[in-house]
């Protein structure tokens, strides 16, 4: 590995640890200010804070099932590593370097959570339209997922990404 690409790798790292500090400030706030509390209204009828343990995944689902969420985070974690490793130094991978380093940010902000405390803290409401409870964490792995997809349909083409295949070149000509 060149001196370039371990630069890169401590930018990732740099950047992951900032957004999962800014991830777990603002639940440490959530918990201290909101819990056992009256939801705090911020614009009536559209945005309020409010305090909620969450055993489950998004909407709630699969309750109480800790194991499995710890499990599936830690292998989409190995996945993003591998992938960050493998990626060449190029500046048109800029773009995918800081996805999924938001995507692990946000994994790693929620797994924190469910090892410390068995739950996610979750605090941002949209009541205008009745949207799920969730946290910064659900924001970075959201919104970096959607934009994940878009790079993968819409900039880079299947030759860009051929560095992820486990397939050398050897046996791709023998097809």
């Amino acid at each position: 590995m060149n001196k370039k690409k371990k630069m890169q790798l401590a930018v990732d790292l740099f950047l992951a640890l900032l957004l999962i500090a800014v991830d777990q400030t603002t639940k440490y706030f959530a918990v201290t200010a909101l819990m056992n509390q009256k939801p705090r209204v911020i614009w009536d009828g559209v945005f309020e804070l409010h305090y909620l343990e969450n055993r489950g995944a998004a909407f709630g689902m699969l309750q109480d099932q800790k194991v499995f969420f710890v499990l599936i985070a830690l292998i989409i974690l190995a996945v993003i590593l591998y992938v960050l490793v493998k990626v060449p130094y190029q500046k048109m991978y800029t773009k995918l370097h800081i996805t999924l380093v938001f995507i692990a940010s946000g994994a790693i902000g929620n797994l924190i959570d469910r090892i410390r405390y068995d739950y996610v803290v979750d605090f941002l409401y949209f009541s205008l339209i009745d949207f799920p409870i969730f946290n910064v964490a659900d924001i970075y792995v959201t919104l970096s997922s959607i934009f994940l997809v878009i790079l993968l349909l819409f900039v880079y083409k299947e030759t860009d990404l051929e560095f992820l295949s486990f397939r050398t070149k050897k046996f791709r000509d023998i097809k």
